[in-house]
Formats: C-alpha cells, structure tokens, sequence
C-alpha cells in the first residue's frame, strides 16, 4: 500500500472513530440522563447536562420551525459533501501536510456526528427527539448536547459565562477549525494563490 493510500485509510479510520465516539455519547446521555438536570463532573465549573436543539452548534437557532430545520439540514449535509471531496483532493497532493487533512477530518466528522442526530433521530426516539411540526422523522431530528461549562456565575449562581451547551461533534469542529486557523494559515494563504494561479493559466 502507498503512502497517500494509508494516509486516506488512516483519516477514514480517524473519522469513524470521531463519529462513534459522538454517538455513543449521545446514546449514554439520551438513555440515562434526566432532560435539563446538571450532574456534576468537576465541582461547579464542569457539569454534563442532558439538552436538545433543533438548531446548529452550541445550541444556536433552535426554536426556528420546520423550514429552518430543514435548510439547516440541508446545508450540513452540502457542507459534509464539499468537505469529502475536498479532503480527498487534498490527500492525492503530496505537498498537503497531514495537519491540514486532519484538521478537515476532524470538522467533517464533527459535521457527521451532528446530520446522524437530524436525519435519524426524530425515527428512533419520535416521542422525543422530534422536531415540533415535522411531518415525518427522518432530516427531523433535534441534535443532544451534554457539555457546559458554567465558569462564571453572578451572586445569584446563575451563569453569565460560557453558557452554550455542546457536544463531542461541536468540539471536533472546534478543536478542528481553531488548529487549521492557527498552526496551518500558510497552507491555505498559498492554497489561495495557487488557485487564483491556476485559474489566470486556464484562461489564457
């Protein structure tokens, strides 16, 4: 096996493990946590809590109603596919750094973990996790979040910072899209240029 066949095979490996770690998160919390009740992790500042959304990341746009959820879903799933076809371009260049790979591995499979909850889950648990006003479960899922980290509270002990609830899938997107920004920005500055490069050449 080459070089560029086992890096492919070792992103796939990568991402199905992301994606399954996310899931059985989600399946421990949905099955074994009371809906809205924190239960301590580490003292105050980190509680798991068992919430629901219909919206994107971090809890975001989640009373939209039926359309909203749909072009949600849609747009995740265009975003998936773009970021497939992508890494597998990238990943027959030889000049790619693994880092760059991994990065969008990473994000993409955040994205995964995330269309799993809005394609599936409204048919597996309809009685729950469905989105008010769905005519049918399947793109109708709402998402399970379970991370919070309450770090600064006012005197009354509510939460003024970090309030968003997440999850696995949020974090990989995260962790993925901060380390690209960061440590890979050269990659992509020059990825640009090449681009813009390549199509002055068709052109002329």
């Amino acid at each position: 096996m080459d070089k560029l066949k086992a890096k492919g095979w070792w992103l796939l490996l990568l991402g199905v493990l992301l994606v399954v770690i996310d899931q059985v998160i989600k399946v421990l919390v949905r099955s074994n946590m009371t809906l809205g009740v924190p239960v301590s992790v580490i003292g105050q500042w980190f509680q798991l809590v068992y919430v629901k959304n219909a919206g994107m990341a971090f809890g975001m746009g989640s009373d939209g109603g039926v359309w909203v959820k749909v072009l949600l879903s849609v747009f995740r799933l265009g975003l998936f596919g773009f970021l497939v076809w992508w890494i597998s371009k990238l990943v027959k260049d030889v000049k790619t750094p693994f880092g760059v790979v991994v990065g969008l591995t990473l994000i993409t499979a955040g994205a995964l973990g995330n269309i799993i909850d809005c394609l599936f889950y409204g048919i597996i648990w309809p009685d729950e996790l469905l989105v008010d006003g769905a005519p049918f479960g399947f793109l109708f899922g709402k998402v399970v979040d379970m991370f919070w980290f309450p770090l600064i509270r006012n005197s009354a002990g509510e939460c003024i910072f970090f309030r968003p609830v997440f999850n696995f899938a949020d974090s990989c997107v995260t962790v993925g899209a901060f380390y690209l920004i960061l440590f890979q920005y050269r990659f992509f500055a020059n990825y640009d240029k090449k681009t813009e490069k390549s199509s002055s050449n068709s052109l002329k």
